[in-house]
């Protein structure tokens, strides 16, 4: 039987450990290209652990939370909008940190605003990304 439209199923416990091991290595890669240390890496997971975090990372097949999946997946898109935005690998890598103008920000770097800690802020700087490559905001 069919869902009605407005149903969305949710991600099974086995859907979340298919994608739990590749979406952590991929974070992890990720984080050494964006030169993060472990405890800006720790808030972006939103991971208050160390235990847990060096599980992760020693593993890297760990069933994790919607809200870690989430926030990589967040993550992922960010480090695609910059790659497609800014096609020096270098440049792409180094956004992050630096200081900028545009609205979101405020001055600081997008990093500076994702180390908030809370989801909402990747969500901000995913959308901005998004929108300057001529995305939906």
């Amino acid at each position: 039987m069919p869902l009605p439209v407005h149903a969305t199923p949710q991600p099974t416990q086995l859907d979340r450990k298919a994608v739990s091991g590749p979406a952590l290595r991929t974070f992890f890669r990720i984080a050494d290209l964006w030169g993060l240390s472990v405890e800006e890496q720790m808030i972006l997971l939103g991971v208050a652990s160390r235990s847990t975090f060096f599980k992760w990372k020693k593993e890297k097949d760990a069933l994790l939370p919607k809200d870690t999946l989430e926030r990589i997946s967040y993550l992922l898109g960010i480090y695609k909008a910059l790659q497609i935005l800014l096609p020096n690998e270098q440049v792409a890598d180094t956004w992050i940190r630096r200081p900028n103008a545009a609205p979101p920000f405020g001055g600081q770097s997008a990093l500076d605003r994702m180390l908030s800690g809370h989801v909402s802020d990747l969500y901000v700087v995913r959308q901005y990304l998004d929108a300057q490559r001529g995305g939906r905001a």
